[in-house]
Parts: structure tokens; sequence; C-alpha cells
């Protein structure tokens, strides 16, 4: 049966000939919205361990982390070709020569092929992306910009530091230089009705946007959201609703662009809500059965001209 919607292991099996499995590593970045230069917070919504993997540690090298990562999955999946993905906080956050040394050291390693960056597009200028574009010479590189909104009031109400125009120039910056684009997208922002929601994605199959994270809002301990959640309480998906927003949301999506989450899946013992009582691979069956119950496939109902 023919998948129902663009997903990213297909997608690096394809294009690799061979199953690619993502290493995180934790090189250490803070965030502009965090060390100071735009705030000391971070996004509303931002608790690095809802997302963080166990085997990220700061503390080792890079090269440690890789190895690390390498050995478990190689040892249980037989993998063999790995994408180094920097995940926590803004991971071009630093001068061009430090990326260097860091993005380098990762793709030292033999079974590597590419790296994963994920950063702010606040947080990128001419010279780390020529940096990157030499790079996407011989490896696959692919920028993932947190975008979470298009709307302006949304990136306001999650004290993000930067407008979407921000992410369009940055987007800009990167196209046409050999480097893949993705980007990250929150759904459910009480700032937003279901309409705007929807709309995000006829906004970015329109942009030269290649690879999408879709999350759910989530609300974690330890957060200015969490705190203003505990005050005034407001609406979080409900399951079913999620499974049938999703679909609707991937109807309208360019069928080019690859899924590489569809939901969001922050640790039992720090999300407040919303809480779905669901493992990871549960949720995949289900939104996989809401396709076929409905007949939905990803871009049937988009209606914007990819640029």
């Amino acid at each position: 049966m023919p998948r129902r919607y663009n997903a990213f292991g297909p997608y690096l099996k394809k294009r690799f000939g061979t199953v690619v499995y993502k290493v995180n590593v934790d090189a250490g970045f803070t965030c502009p919205n965090r060390d100071g230069t735009l705030g000391v917070t971070g996004c509303i919504y931002c608790n690095n361990d809802s997302f963080r993997p166990s085997g990220c540690k700061p503390e080792l090298s890079i090269k440690e982390q890789i190895r690390n990562g390498i050995g478990y999955l190689s040892g249980r999946y037989k993998a063999r070709k790995f994408l180094v993905y920097f995940q926590p906080y803004t991971n071009t956050y630093a001068s061009v020569s430090e990326l260097e040394q860091l993005y380098s050291e990762a793709l030292s390693e033999p079974s590597v092929i590419g790296l994963a960056i994920g950063t702010r597009p606040d947080c990128v200028d001419e010279e780390k992306i020529e940096l990157l574009q030499n790079l996407a010479r011989d490896y696959f590189i692919l920028v993932e910009y947190g975008l979470q909104s298009i709307y302006d009031k949304s990136l306001s109400y999650i004290l993000r530091g930067h407008d979407y125009q921000t992410f369009l120039d940055a987007v800009n910056k990167t196209k046409d230089r050999g480097i893949h684009i993705g980007a990250h997208i929150i759904s459910g922002l009480p700032t937003e009705t279901a309409d705007e929601m929807l709309a995000v994605a006829d906004e970015i199959s329109g942009l030269p946007v290649e690879f999408l994270k879709i999350h759910q809002l989530q609300i974690v301990k330890d957060t200015v959201l969490a705190e203003q959640y505990k005050k005034e309480p407001f609406h979080t998906f409900q399951y079913g609703e999620y499974l049938d927003f999703l679909v609707d949301f991937i109807e309208r999506l360019s069928p080019d662009i690859v899924l590489q989450r569809l939901f969001a899946t922050a640790p039992d013992k720090i999300l407040i809500a919303p809480q779905w009582g669901r493992t990871r691979q549960q949720i995949i069956h289900d939104i996989e059965e809401r396709f076929i119950k409905r007949d939905a496939v990803q871009g049937s109902k988009c209606v914007c001209l990819r640029h």
C-alpha cells in the first residue's frame, strides 16, 4: 500500500539506498533568548528536557556522543549510515570557526552522511550559510529553522524574539545554495483559530521549504507557559481532534514537502497537557489509520504553487 504522506524515513532510504538513522548530539550551545541577548527565560514553552534524548550529554565530545549513538543504533538496528542531529538550543549560535570545527568533527566519522542542524532564523548570516554551502558539496546538510508560527501575534505571545519576516529572510539566504531547508511549527497556540492554523499549510507550501516538523502545543513543567496555564487554563488538542487536524493540514500541504515529525512527545514526568496516554507507535498507527479512514493523501487539497 503506498504511503499517504511523504515521510522522512522512506525519503532517506530512497535517497541513500539504505535506512539512515539520526544520532542526536548536544554541542553545548545556548540561545539568544536565554543568554540575555534577547531574553533570559527562553520561549514560553521551552524546556529542552522535553525533547533531548538521554544520550545527549554536552560534557562528552561530539565524537564521543556520535560513537556512543552509532554503537547503540548499529547494535540494535544493524544501522550503517547516520545523520548527526545538532538539536538542543541554537546550533549556529557561535563563530564560524567554532561551527566549522564542530561540524567537521561530526562529519569525520566514516558512516556519517550528513548533518541536521536545528537553529533560529535570526542566528544565520552570509558567512555561516557559506560554510554550510561548502559542506553541502560533499554531504547532506539540512538546516531546520524554528519558525513555530507565521503569525507575528503568536511569535510575540511565545516571546520568540523575531518576526515572520526574519524567517523568510533566512530562507531566502539559504535557498539555491545546495542546503536543504526545514522548518518547525507549533499547532494549537491559543492565539490562533483553527482556520489560521490550517492556513499555515498553504503558506509553507508556497515557500522553498523542503522538510517540516509539526508539533502540537505541549505544556511542560518549568516553563513560563506552565505558569500561565496554571493561572488561566486554555484549550489544548484532544487526541482525536489532533488526528483530524493533522490530516486536514497535510491534505493542504504540498506533496513535495517531506514530513520529519507529526507530533511532539514530551516525557510523562514533565508533561502537563495535553495528556493522551498513547505511545509513539500507537500515535503513528492511529495517524495512518485516520488517513485511510478518510481516504486522505498529502497534497490532495494543496492550492499553492511551489517556489
